[in-house]
This record gives structure tokens, sequence and C-alpha cells, in this order.
């Protein structure tokens, strides 16, 4: 099959590199040797793709983004490890993104992601399908996102933290613990603000699930019980919802607890 890729002559793109087909590579970037590409994805100008970089199809990777250079980690000693990029995702001017250390030797974006300006992924992380980062949000090192979370414009997340899937994150928020599924967080100082039902809305979810979700929440956060009384006081409950069940394993999982 004839490759109908367009490398801009200014590019810098090493022979060892694995580049699909109708790919597009801007004026003035480089693209190291350890490095896939997949089908029909954009690099702009002056993008920077370091070795270790797995790149999806239908991608669009914007002017002045790394992909994959070496963490920033004291104890990184130049092992060979990766940073993945899924299917479709779209990462905007001067983000950052770093490949792992040997801890888990994969920082992991998934598919149908939108990564805004200036935003940084640190060595490690698992970012899930459909996540969305705003401008200027910042990752520690193994952080995980779950699917579909949104998170606001200047965020920090602190290292290790676990963002459950479906959540909101409003703008300049400060995380240091986890954040449950399915839930809203609005500002400093962080707590649940309740459940992101606007979100939950338009991905279909039903009245009913949101309903109970809700129920869920309440009486582990405000029925006057710690987290443990409350799931058990829920537990009681005959047909509990996937949805939830997966609320509960989150929590019962968490490493750092999960703010109320």
């Amino acid at each position: 099959m004839m490759n109908e890729n367009f490398i801009h002559p200014t590019a810098i793109v090493s022979d060892k590199a694995k580049i699909g087909n109708k790919v597009k590579i801007g004026a003035f970037s480089i693209i190291q040797d350890d490095v896939e590409i997949g089908n029909n994805t954009e690099i702009r100008n002056s993008v920077l793709i370091a070795d270790g970089a797995r790149i999806g199809s239908d991608c669009k990777i914007y002017s002045g983004a790394v992909i994959a250079t070496e963490p920033q980690d004291l104890k990184f000693g130049g092992e060979k490890t990766l940073a993945i990029i899924g299917d479709r995702t779209v990462i905007r001017e001067y983000a950052t993104i770093n490949r792992a250390t040997m801890a888990t030797g994969k920082t992991i974006v998934g598919s149908d992601c939108f990564i805004m300006e200036y935003c940084h992924v640190a060595h490690d992380c698992r970012i899930g399908n459909k996540v969305i980062m705003a401008n200027v949000t910042q990752l520690g090192g193994h952080v995980h996102l779950d699917e579909w979370a949104f998170i606001g414009g200047a965020v920090k997340v602190h290292q290790f933290c676990h963002i459950g899937c479906h959540t909101m994150i409003g703008a300049d928020v400060k995380i240091t613990k986890d954040v449950a599924p399915y839930t809203l967080i609005g500002a400093n100082p962080p707590k649940v603000d309740g459940i992101n039902i606007i979100g939950l809305r338009r991905r279909g979810f039903t009245d009913k699930i949101i309903k109970e979700l809700e129920e869920f929440y309440e009486t582990i956060l405000h029925a006057g019980l710690n987290v443990s009384d409350g799931i058990a006081e829920f537990n009681k409950r005959d047909n509990i919802s996937p949805e939830v069940k997966n609320c509960i394993d989150f929590i019962e999982k968490s490493q750092r607890g999960i703010y109320r």
C-alpha cells in the first residue's frame, strides 16, 4: 500500500520510528527512534515525540506539546518505559506527558480524551477513555483518572490520588484525597457538593439510577454515619445497581480516603 504521509521538510523524523499511513507531521517537529504513531494522526509544528511514545490513530497533537520525555522522579535510572496514548485523543498546545518509571512501566492516556493547553500528565498516570482535562491542570505521579472524568482548569492533583468515573471537579481545586465516582467537587476547600447530575443526564443515565446514586451518597455522607457504617446500611437494600456497586468497590479500595 502506498504511504500517503505528509512530513514537513524541516521536521526531524527518525528512520527507526514506526509511522502509520496518512500521518501529518508539521514544521520543526521531532520524532525520535522508539516511537509508534497510528494512522491518520496529525502532529502539528514544533512537537517533540520522544522515545517510548506509542500514539494511536486519528489523534491530534498541537504545537509545543512534549510526549514521552523522562519522568520527573529522582529515582529514575534511565530504564526503558512507555507513554501510551489511545485513539482519537486531542492534546493541545504545550501539554506535557511523561513516560513511566519501572514502578508500572507505562503512563497511559486513553482514547477520545481531550488534554488542553499546558496540562501535565506525570509518570505512571492512568487516564481512562473520554477524560477531559481543562487548561493548566497538573497531575502528580501515579494519579488515576477513570473514564468520563472532567477536570476543570488549573486543578492540581496530588500523587497517587484516584478520581472516579463521571466525576466533575471545578477550576483551581487542589485534590489530595480520592474522589468517589459520579460526584461533583466545585471549589476549595474540596468537598462533595452532590453528584454530577448534568453530566450523567447528558450521558444517558436514567432518573432511577441518578436517584439511587443520590440516596447512596446521602447515606454515607450525610446520615451521621462513618463511611463503613453507611455502606453497611445501604447494603441492606435489595437489587443494588451496578453503578452503586462501583461506588462501593471504589470506596472500599481507596488508599487515601475519599472526600466527604
